[in-house]
């Protein structure tokens, strides 16, 4: 006991007396001089005083040394675990996690009882992934049973679902110039951008019917060159205001604080792009050939 109190006084220190200074309580502690530990072989030479009254160094009572083994045991559960923290380096998350799993599981063989799992950022954003997705797709379903009602047949709700791939392809060109990382700020991204895209295109088909079933024009080219060219300003505004504002996210994307808006910014932008002009300029078209109003003339 004496021994190991001498090593922690020596070594952590140990608090013997306080000074005040006004209302502030100094503690004052006795440790042993940085020049004198500062490696192994000092720890030897540490005086120890017997109880007859003599100094001995240390390594006269211990066997200093250091061996190659585990310094702490860390259990979680009453089971011991063994923590690895590693950066990606730039990759994306989930890339390579997955790759690192399926490298483990081929390579790697755990003894009986033992086994690995990822946490940390890698577990908070895939949680955050499949919420975000379970919670998008059933809000997706309801919007689709809103527009199916409002619409009133499948034709023109198929007409307005396409733009969906429309905005897909620039966002997915976007994310591939951009390093090809499908983070969790890009599926918002996407989430975002197909809202948007679904109010343009329902924008541009309400609009027909108005003309149709309210201003009773026939259904012909030129309703729908009337009809596109009436919504080309709204939709244009509505995609030149958000890329305005999302503009200075997506060009400082790599700034600290940022790896959420970011890619987000950068798939909104892209994808807006796209579903713009096809929604502009391949829409009416195909409307053209598809859609269906009631009442509608020839």
């Amino acid at each position: 006991v004496d021994v190991l109190s001498a090593i922690r006084v020596a070594y952590e220190g140990e608090t013997v007396s306080q000074v005040y200074r006004g209302n502030q309580v100094i503690d004052v502690s006795v440790v042993l001089a940085p020049a004198a530990r500062r490696s192994v072989a000092q720890v030897g030479d540490l005086p120890i005083k017997t109880p007859s009254g003599s100094i001995i160094p240390l390594s006269k009572l211990a066997e200093i040394g250091m061996p190659a083994g585990r310094y702490v045991v860390l259990r979680d559960g009453a089971r011991r675990v063994q923590t690895i923290t590693f950066d990606v380096g730039g990759k994306e998350l989930s890339g390579f996690i997955a790759e690192a799993q399926k490298k483990i599981a081929e390579s790697v063989t755990f003894p009986p009882g033992s086994y690995f799992a990822f946490e940390g950022a890698a577990e908070a954003q895939a949680k955050a992934q499949r919420d975000l997705l379970v919670n998008s797709g059933l809000a997706g379903l309801a919007i689709i049973a809103l527009l199916a009602i409002v619409m009133g047949n499948a034709r023109n709700l198929g007409l307005i679902l396409l733009n969906l791939p429309f905005a897909l392809v620039g966002g997915v060109l976007a994310v591939v110039m951009t390093g090809g990382m499908l983070t969790l700020g890009a599926l918002v991204g996407f989430v975002t951008l197909f809202g948007i895209s679904l109010r343009n295109s329902v924008m541009m088909m309400s609009h027909f019917e108005h003309l149709v079933l309210a201003e009773g024009e026939p259904w012909n080219m030129q309703t729908v060159l009337r009809g596109a060219s009436e919504r080309l300003l709204p939709i244009l505004m509505t995609a030149l205001v958000t890329a305005l504002g999302l503009l200075p996210l997506a060009i400082g994307s790599g700034d600290p604080g940022r790896e959420i808006e970011g890619p987000m910014a950068i798939v909104i932008l892209g994808g807006l792009a796209t579903s713009t002009l096809l929604n502009l300029f391949v829409l009416p078209g195909l409307a053209w050939r598809f859609a269906y109003f009631k009442q509608q003339e020839v």
